[in-house]
């Protein structure tokens, strides 16, 4: 068969695809991309066929991208859906449609975020199913707040009015017929809350673009080792948080080694204890780690519990939150402040997972789901059975 995944021009988006496309190819099946193709160009392998949608024009993503960094909370939200999913799904609809039509999928596999791989989907008779890329999506997130629930579901309901779609009765963020969680209940929640066509496969983890060159040497061997990342989107409004951890990593002495990933810029004089670096390559680095300090996003909290890593999370903005709250609700770390951070209660958060067992054992329960869910292989698996 032909799959066609639509993505947003987003690492933690399109990295599960891409393993999940190159086991379909190894059995014979032909894949492809569609969404904005500079950014897919950086973030697919280099033999992967892209088909273009909702094209940036003059560094608009990179203007979005300096607007939202700094947003919290609603403010980060109405963002969201008002200057990005909504804009992004009205730009990729034409391409997509052209793509479908010129690539003639037997079933389009559509990410949360891209809207418009649905709409074209159930517009021109494809079959079509969800990526959840995160889980934040499936776990009610505005149970405790509905107007903003019926805000979203407004935005939703006004991007499908505008192609004669009705709202009622269907809805672009979950197919009816597929819904891949890259996650297992063990993290999400329980899992009798979902229905039987949401398959909870585990993280899928595939080729990723050239990693930076990591000195390896400089790993001491003799400390406990901590990575800590804010990802690729919010390395430039972390100054404050980076501040803390420099001084939370002289609280800590000798015994811990933390490598930092942070723009030199943003960093002065670090302890003897802190490596600092630009990129990292991550997967390579997380099995020499002892644990993982991160901003909560899925992509890494997942990376680091399939390691069997306890976590300390700081989540900043839109999914973040919710994954943090599962990531404690499982046992697997602590969560901490990222807008007003102190060194005391990075340092506690952290000593708590690296001296307390039971964060561990919650990440290697987590890791053993995810080992059992199957992953990538699972995921074709279920795939192939729509057909």
């Amino acid at each position: 068969m032909r799959v066609l995944f639509t993505v947003p021009p987003l690492a933690g988006h399109v990295n599960p695809t891409v393993a999940v496309g190159a086991e379909l190819a190894s059995r014979g099946h032909e894949v492809a991309w569609c969404g904005p193709a500079g950014a897919l160009a950086r973030l697919l392998p280099a033999h992967a066929r892209i088909l273009p949608a909702g094209e940036e024009a003059g560094g608009a993503y990179e203007a979005l991208h300096a607007r939202w960094r700094d947003l919290r909370g609603v403010g980060a939200l109405r963002f969201l859906w008002e200057e990005a999913l909504v804009p992004l799904a009205r730009a990729m609809t034409p391409g997509v449609t052209d793509a479908v039509r010129a690539f003639a999928p037997d079933l389009v596999v559509a990410d949360q975020q891209a809207l418009a791989g649905p709409l074209v989907a159930r517009r021109l008779g494809i079959p079509w199913a969800t990526s959840a890329t995160t889980s934040a999506e499936l776990t009610r997130p505005f149970a405790d707040f509905p107007k903003v629930g019926e805000w979203v579901e407004g935005q939703i309901a006004g991007l499908l009015a505008a192609y004669g779609e009705d709202a009622s009765g269907w809805d672009p963020r979950f197919s009816e017929r597929l819904v891949l969680v890259f996650s297992t209940p063990e993290l999400v929640g329980a899992a009798d809350r979902f229905p039987a066509h949401y398959a909870f496969v585990g993280p899928a983890f595939g080729a990723r673009p050239a990693a930076p060159v990591f000195p390896w040497h400089r790993l001491d061997p003799d400390r406990r080792r901590v990575l800590v990342s804010l990802g690729t989107l919010n390395q430039e409004a972390g100054d404050r948080f980076y501040g803390a951890v420099l001084e939370a990593a002289g609280q800590l002495g000798r015994d811990v080694q933390l490598v930092l990933v942070a723009p030199a810029a943003l960093i002065g004089a670090v302890p003897a204890n802190v490596l600092v670096r630009d990129g990292v390559p991550q997967l390579e680095l997380l099995p020499h780690l002892d644990a993982v300090v991160c901003h909560g996003g899925h992509n890494t909290v997942c990376e680091a519990l399939a390691h069997g890593l306890p976590l300390v999370v700081a989540p900043i903005r839109d999914d973040q939150p919710i994954v943090a709250r599962q990531v404690v609700e499982a046992g697997a770390g602590a969560r901490v402040r990222f807008g007003r951070p102190r060194a005391e209660e990075l340092r506690d958060a952290l000593t708590a997972v690296l001296d307390d067992p039971g964060p561990r054992r919650a990440a290697r329960r987590i890791q053993a789901s995810f080992a059992a869910a199957g992953g990538t292989a699972a995921a074709a698996d279920r795939l192939e059975k729509l057909l």
